[in-house]
């Protein structure tokens, strides 16, 4: 029997002759199973999707397959499992936020809101929701964050957090002549607002909202810059300065170095001081992230047009980072007043925020050290459910915290490479993605992986990317019809970055961190009969050794044929694989049933002319002394010979990398305590005695 394609061991022929003194095929275990059909049929088994039936084998377990929130509507959303979270009459455990909300105008510039639709150069309002008095416009406000309503299809702030639980300065060169740019929106409106209500009735709110009059620059500096203008010299007089002034039509922004004149005018949103700044273009996304920064967590997002270019560092499935500009219709759309699309209902925060600012029970966060699980010496396998929903503590876990302690990674220069994550990390975390409830706008469900620091030192969450290239994602058709794709540090490079299970995915189950001794899996996603996502994860210290490894794998049974054409059949085989072995003394020491488990890397074989084997799943895991079922999809067609024969390996998976890391040496230092006879049949006849 040749070795596993993966463990670089002698060949084939070389075995003959060969007497191990250890047990090598205790280890790596071999069972057959031989198939026969009485049709004389050739395979042709494609690809197949998320939507094949379930009776299908062949079906693909776990496909990735991202969407672009471009072309996201209300109609994907989706309410989690019995939750009522909008109903602003449930009150929080820990803690009720009371929250001034102060609308300011000015004698230049009245509430957007109230005028006729699309009567702004901005095209502002819009028809939803328009010609408001002036006189309602808190009101109106304060009903679009809080008021379950049909405008907003009963979504509010309250029904956010209940769910989940800034740079200021101007263009000094771009302000009209004779009059005063450098006023300070927060100073003067807390000043305002306290004249008028008094210091004891100001003094009874925790934070303050302060809505500014007008549109945002956040969501206004490329849509009504580079996407509407081939340059700064086309912008339009309808988009400059005041007629009587002498400045360009165009002025510098934040990410580039221009945008019209007239979205440079407006407000950046921020947070400060209690309190936090917003405009009228403003979704919940923007209000939800700086009420974060009010309790205590920083920015953590780059600018995805720097020079040198920085990846983004996690993207649309954090609050913190691009997480705010989720919901229906994209980025591009968050200029729109009122704010019912992108930005509209960001994303949750990952649970090492939810941690910090105290929104979940730390009990639902599996905390383990990398020493731990080193000495530990087996592999921690739990199953995490979707953090959109709230497990029981004790009945269910949101994420994975492992501590590291000093991050071990070779150095990396963000100069010269983009994908450099900076280092200096504390913590690895692993949380689950659903498309549920204020995560429905997320580009894809899966295992989100990712890197923590104990410090608010950018980047201090960092996202690890199953799939790193280049989107290659047309962003917006520039006005002289050339395209503009999205940059390498656009927060939507990662959208098809998460983890999934099964082969075929077109994503990944697994990645190791050889630096820092830590090798994660993605073993199966589960759905629950509410619906509610889960995926069960591993994570092993390379540094781990297993007491003593064992399998067994039983005689495999053949499910129900399938005549998916008048040429081509296809079945399931199915195996039990038992963990025959036995774990370290500090393992058995464990009281948490996440630890009493091995993990086993599969590969199938199948001998026979137009016959087909393939693994839904290239890991099984099973605790000690207990066993799990393995399943092969199998498939024939026209031309195949009468019979197939099946064969399955089984390897566990510390073993693997040892293998592939020093074949030799690793053989000769096995124990040989638990030897037993292994025979496999015919075609390799290898047999391994004591």
């Amino acid at each position: 029997m040749p070795l596993p394609s993966r463990c670089l061991g002698p060949s084939a022929g070389q075995l003959e002759g060969i007497r191990f003194r250890e047990m090598l095929f205790h280890y790596v275990h071999l069972t057959s199973l031989v198939l026969a059909t009485g049709l004389t049929l050739t395979l042709a088994l494609p690809r197949r999707g998320r939507h094949q039936t379930q009776t299908d084998p062949f079906a693909i377990p776990d496909p990735q397959e991202w969407e672009n929130t471009d072309h996201m509507t209300w109609d994907d959303y989706v309410r989690p499992p019995g939750s009522n979270w909008y109903n602003s009459a449930r009150r929080g455990t820990q803690r009720n936020f009371n929250i001034a909300l102060i609308a300011v105008d000015y004698p230049d510039e009245a509430f957007v809101i109230t005028l006729a639709a699309n009567s702004t150069v901005f095209t502002n309002p819009q028809p939803a929701a328009n010609s408001v008095p002036r006189a309602d416009v808190p009101s109106f406000y304060r009903d679009l964050l809080k008021k379950p309503q049909e405008l907003t299809l009963n979504h509010t702030l309250h029904e956010y957090w209940m769910e989940d639980s800034g740079e200021g300065g101007f263009n000094e060169n771009a302000c009209p002549t004779g009059q005063s740019c450098s006023v300070d929106l927060r100073t003067d409106a807390l000043g305002a607002w306290r004249a008028a209500v008094g210091n004891a009735t100001a003094n009874s709110f925790e934070l303050v909202f302060i809505l500014s009059a007008g549109q945002d620059e956040s969501s206004t500096w490329q849509e009504f810059g580079k996407m509407l203008f081939d340059g700064p010299d086309a912008v339009a007089d309808a988009f400059g300065p005041p007629a009587n002034s002498t400045l360009t039509n165009w002025a510098d922004t934040r990410y580039v170095n221009w945008t019209s004149w007239a979205s440079a005018a407006t407000i950046w949103p921020n947070a400060g001081r209690s309190s936090s700044t917003q405009a009228e273009s403003s979704g919940m996304g923007t209000y939800a992230h700086e009420l974060s920064h009010l309790l205590g967590i920083g920015d953590n997002y780059n600018n995805p047009y720097s020079i040198p270019p920085i990846r983004s560092y996690t993207g649309p499935f954090s609050m913190m980072s691009r997480g705010s500009f989720d919901g229906p219709g994209g980025p591009h759309t968050r200029w729109q007043i009122p704010a019912l699309l992108g930005g509209s209902y960001g994303s949750h925060h990952t649970t090492f925020d939810k941690m910090r600012i105290g929104l979940v029970d730390n009990a639902t966060i599996l905390t383990i050290s990398h020493d731990a699980l080193a000495a530990s010496g087996v592999v921690l396998v739990a199953n995490v459910t979707a953090r959109v929903v709230h497990p029981i503590a004790g009945a269910g876990l949101m994420g994975i915290h492992i501590e590291m302690g000093t991050d071990l990674s070779p150095p990396c220069n963000q100069s010269t490479d983009p994908l450099c994550d900076g280092g200096g990390y504390n913590n690895y975390d692993v949380q689950v993605i659903d498309r549920m409830g204020a995560d429905s706008f997320q580009p894809d469900p899966g295992v989100f992986l990712f890197r923590t620091k104990n410090k608010d030192r950018q980047p201090f969450e960092w996202m690890i990317d199953a799939n790193a290239q280049d989107l290659g994602l047309l962003d917006f058709v520039r006005p002289n019809g050339s395209a503009s794709y999205i940059t390498v540090g656009d927060y939507r490079q990662l959208a098809d970055g998460l983890f999934h299970a099964g082969t075929r995915s077109e994503s990944k189950a697994e990645y190791v961190d050889e630096a820092n001794r830590l090798h994660f899996y993605v073993l199966d996603v589960p759905r629950d009969a509410q619906g509610v996502l889960h995926y069960v994860v591993g994570a092993r210290s390379l540094d781990s050794r297993i007491g003593r490894a064992g399998v067994r794998l039983g005689a495999g049974k053949v499910g129900q044929m399938y005549k998916n054409t008048d040429s081509e059949l296809s079945t399931t085989c199915t195996f039990d694989l038992k963990n025959t072995g036995k774990p370290s003394a500090q393992a058995r020491g464990n009281t948490t049933s996440y630890l009493q488990s091995d993990l086993y890397r599969l590969s199938v074989e199948v001998d026979g002319e137009g016959w087909q084997a393939v693994l839904p799943n290239e890991f099984a895991s099973a605790t000690f002394g207990e066993s799990t079922k393995v399943k092969v999809a199998v498939g024939a067609g026209n031309g195949a010979a009468r019979r197939g024969k099946v064969y399955l390996t089984a390897v566990p998976s510390w073993m693997l990398h040892r293998c592939r890391r020093r074949p030799v040496e690793w053989v000769e230092a096995i124990d040989t305590e638990f030897v037993e006879e292994v025979t496999s049949t015919a075609p390799w006849q290898l047999e391994v005695t004591k």
